[in-house]
């Protein structure tokens, strides 16, 4: 009786041992199959938030050169300047494609983000708008203006301002002044600030905006023809693709990157956007 007692506690090890051994097995061949797949790494997805002009178009230009490189980029269309950073926090993107820099040192500071720049591929040169006049010179006093309502491109809108000789800020505020920073306003300017995306749709009723490329683009003005004034090339305001730090190093982050500062897109950029868009790559 404790003979078979015995045989029967050795065969429940035995059986119990080949189990473990072949569900370790198993994970092992599942981590091979997903970074090998029959020899071959398998397919990673990229989702990266943007706007839609130009960001989104320009990744999806992209698209099939990284799918040769086992890359599905998953391109997320946003119409505001908060979300894709957002959701890049939250780990519901990988990346995202739509602001400058001075916009996410400011959001990452009023945040508590700590989202990092990846590599710099173009400038919007921002522009004044207008469908009352045909010069700044035609200004009457008190007329309406409106600005984006984030500081960043707030900043940059009064300072392009200034420099135009519609305003005077204090000394020194540069990009980061504000509508308090003003010091001389001789037409008496009533400047409003309101959401960037919102710019384009209020141009009607104002005499003067003050809109970011993508958003005039997208409402389907031409910069280099519509704008009464605007940045000139070497603006610092580089769009950027942006990223988390526990994935900024990854290949296919590197990919990603590589392929936005590539020749074939310079040479896109230039011909679709004739000189709305800057290259900010050699």
């Amino acid at each position: 009786m404790k003979k078979a007692s015995l045989a029967l506690l050795l065969l429940v090890i035995v059986v119990a041992l080949s189990a473990c051994g072949s569900k370790n097995n198993n994970a092992s061949n599942t981590a091979n199959n997903q970074t090998e797949g029959n020899g071959a790494k398998q397919e990673v997805t990229l989702k990266v938030g943007a706007t839609p002009v130009p960001h989104a178009e320009i990744l999806n230009f992209i698209k099939p050169a990284l799918k040769e490189k086992g890359i599905n980029l998953e391109v997320v269309e946003f119409n505001d300047y908060v979300q894709p950073n957002t959701q890049l926090y939250e780990k519901q993107l990988d990346a995202n494609f739509f602001q400058h820099l001075p916009y996410l040192d400011q959001f990452n500071k009023d945040k508590g983000y700590d989202l990092v720049s990846v590599a710099g591929v173009h400038i919007e040169p921002f522009g004044g708008y207008s469908k009352k006049i045909k010069s700044i010179d035609e200004l009457k006093e008190g007329a309406k203006v409106v600005i984006p309502n984030d500081p960043s491109n707030g900043g940059r809108a009064l300072a392009l301002m200034e420099k135009n000789n519609l305003i005077k800020l204090k000394d020194g505020v540069g990009i980061s002044g504000t509508v308090n920073d003003i010091v001389d306003n001789p037409k008496k300017l009533d400047i409003t600030e309101v959401e960037a995306a919102t710019l384009p749709r209020v141009l009607d009723e104002v005499d003067l905006a003050l809109i970011n490329t993508n958003y005039a683009l997208e409402a389907g003005l031409v910069p280099t023809k519509d704008a009464l004034f605007i940045e000139g090339s070497d603006s610092p305001y580089v769009n950027i693709l942006v990223a988390r730090p526990d994935n900024k190093d990854s290949e296919a982050m590197k990919a990603l990157a590589e392929a936005l500062q590539s020749p074939e897109v310079k040479t896109f950029i230039e011909d679709k956007y004739k000189g709305a868009i800057v290259p900010a790559f050699k």
